[in-house]
């Protein structure tokens, strides 16, 4: 009874936390990396087949991403996000497209989909001059997205750090919404 009542409350927050039910049925088998299902680790007992199903509480199939997608980039978690929301030296950017953002966001974080990251770079403390990008007065950029299987805020990492932002200026919050929402801190919606 007790696991049936946090199934209904995982699947009701996910919900509330985006406007929307889980679009991929609970129990159906998603990737661990790209392209692979599933994983044989040896054990004391013998070779055990590590799989990922849906859950009740997932937001979205996706692939895991890696804790540290670029190498020099620090991964980081809810308290330094915190932290970070008040330091004028950073700036918390959520990473996700418009549509996500608006369903809930982490309250002062700046909207810059993964998309647009290049296009709009300046913003992060960047300038471009005739011998390519400056980054010396960038600021500390807090990276989210949807969580931990959300390839958008890896991706703008990867553009960034190809244009010369310095990996060792940006910090990946790979939780995202998802851990946001389940340790019920406060977001905000409507923002743009």
């Amino acid at each position: 009874m007790k696991k049936q009542l946090i199934y209904l409350f995982c699947a009701l927050s996910s919900g509330l936390a985006f406007g929307q039910a889980a679009t991929i049925a609970p129990g159906t088998a998603l990737t661990i990396f790209e392209g692979q299902k599933t994983v044989v680790v040896q054990t004391a007992k013998g070779p055990v087949e590590i799989s990922r199903i849906m859950t009740p509480c997932g937001k979205n199939g996706g692939t895991i991403q890696p804790l540290v997608p670029v190498p020099g980039v620090h991964p980081i978690g809810e308290t330094e996000i915190i932290q970070a929301l008040s330091d004028r030296d950073s700036l918390v950017v959520d990473m996700r497209d418009t549509n996500d953002r608006v369903k809930g966001t982490i309250p002062g974080s700046l909207g810059i989909p993964y998309t647009e990251v290049v296009e709009r770079i300046s913003e992060l403390g960047c300038v471009k001059t005739a011998k390519g990008m400056d980054c010396s007065k960038a600021k500390k950029v807090f990276a989210f997205c949807n969580g931990p299987t959300c390839p958008q805020s890896p991706i703008a990492i990867r553009a960034m750090t190809r244009e010369g932002f310095p990996a060792d200026k940006i910090y990946y919050y790979r939780g995202g919404m998802l851990d946001w929402d389940a340790l019920g801190l406060t977001s905000i919606k409507n923002e743009f």
